[in-house]
């Protein structure tokens, strides 16, 4: 189990991390069609920095599949309604293989406040 303290360090930096150790490219025996069974730890979400303006401008978009069922939501409205362990969840997920093994990589992520 690998631990990052997010304490003053920006968002996409501690997701890039993440996901690096999620995909197993940390390892010597990395094979990119297998999961490794390391998970990762994420501390301190609470305390993550954001820059520039993200905090209002930056927006999430998700798509029902029907007419009209585009849903917009921002940064603050995100971490008001699932707090900030969503905001680093999506970042890190983005981050993956869209893939069979996308969702067993993601299991393997523990994110505290």
């Amino acid at each position: 189990m690998i631990t990052i303290d997010a304490t003053d360090k920006t968002l996409g930096r501690v997701a890039s991390a993440a996901a690096n150790v999620l995909l197993g490219k940390n390892k010597v025996t990395f094979i990119k069609h297998q999961v490794h069974s390391e998970g990762v730890t994420i501390t301190n979400v609470s305390k993550i920095r954001i820059s520039g303006n993200k905090e209002r401008d930056k927006q999430y978009i998700r798509y029902s599949g029907y007419p009209g069922g585009q849903k917009k939501e921002s940064y603050a409205m995100l971490t008001a309604r699932r707090g900030h362990k969503e905001v680093l969840r999506r970042a890190i997920l983005g981050m993956l293989p869209k893939n069979k093994l996308q969702v067993q990589r993601i299991k393997l992520l523990t994110i505290k406040d």
